[in-house]
């Protein structure tokens, strides 16, 4: 299993993000309880966000990706994805 952080910027059309943030959340929970995102969240000031991935691979994760509703919905202005080494702490569903 491979670690992925991921930064999303938004579009600048809160409206749009508002609107698609509650199906985003529902697929991200779903891929919480499956062990497969550790954390999640927007920034403070709400210009993106910023999710911790454990999948199989970049594939895998790209995958996921493209089915996130805010990929779906045209709300990712960009990404920013970095593997990831896990060497202290943890990540996990609170």
């Amino acid at each position: 299993m491979a670690w992925f952080t991921v930064e999303t910027k938004y579009i600048d059309d809160p409206g749009k993000l508002a609107d698609s943030r509650p199906r985003h959340r529902v697929y991200l929970q779903a891929l919480v309880e499956q062990g497969k995102v550790g954390a999640a969240g927007p920034w403070v000031d709400d210009s993106a966000g910023f999710a911790i991935y454990q999948v199989a691979d970049r594939a895998e994760l790209d995958q996921l990706l493209a089915q996130d509703p805010y990929t779906i919905d045209g709300v990712a202005a960009s990404r920013t994805v970095n593997e990831w080494k896990l060497v202290m702490g943890s990540v996990g569903a609170r």
